[in-house]
Formats: structure tokens, sequence, C-alpha cells
């Protein structure tokens, strides 16, 4: 995998182009749009919903991040405050999971699209 395939994960970016944005540019922190995909890419035109339920398998992707992110919170709350409580444990892990929310539902549905489409812009020349 290439690291440009990594930035267009990270960046929400069409998986064919790595140019045009799957998700509304500037509704991350909208707790109605967040989740608001473009039908399409506006540069390459690749589709971003191939078929009817085509996203179901991010969900397996978006609860193996949210596993590592509890098991972090975790961790973290172990070493900062040993005699922690069950309900402080379990305060922080649904704030992170509400927090996290947009973020990982996003980066879920964009490593899912990317595994099925693979990058189809332009080699970069070899230097010799």
């Amino acid at each position: 995998m290439r690291f440009s395939t990594l930035k267009s994960i990270y960046q929400c970016k069409c998986p064919r182009c790595h140019k045009g944005d799957m998700f509304l540019r500037g509704k991350l922190l909208n707790p109605t749009k967040f989740s608001v995909m473009n039908k399409s890419c506006s540069h390459c035109g690749q589709s971003f919903e191939p078929e009817p339920g085509y996203y179901f398998g991010a969900m397996f992707v978006s609860y193996a991040i949210n596993t590592a992110l509890f098991i972090t919170a975790w961790v973290a709350l172990t070493i900062l405050k040993p005699d922690y409580s069950l309900s402080l444990l379990l305060s922080l892990l649904g704030v992170a999971a509400i927090v996290f929310l947009p973020f990982i539902y996003r980066i879920s549905r964009s490593i899912w699209i990317a595994i099925f489409i693979s990058y189809q812009g332009e080699d970069l020349p070899s230097s010799s």
C-alpha cells in the first residue's frame, strides 16, 4: 500500500484518483451532517455508493477501530489513575465513543472503499 493511499484514506478522498472528497467539506463537527457522503467523485466520477448495502463491511472496520480506542482509553486510565471505578471507566469510554464517532464513521467507510477500489492515477516517473 502506498503512502498516498494511506493519506487518501485519512483525508477521506476518492480511492481511485485521491482528489475528490467522499464527504461534504466542513461538516465533520456537525452532528446532523457528518455522515452525508457525496454521490460520486467530483474529479473522476467514481461512485461512492457502488451498490445498496455496500458499507455494511465498514461496520466491522469501525468495530476494530473502536476496540483499539477503548483499549487505549482503558490502559491510559489504568496508568493515570490505578484505583479507578467502573463508572469512571464506562463514562470515559462513552465520552470517547461519542467524541470520536464522526471521525471513526468516516475513516471506516474510507478504509472499506479503498480495499475494493484501487488507485488509478498517473504513476510518477522513476528517477534514475
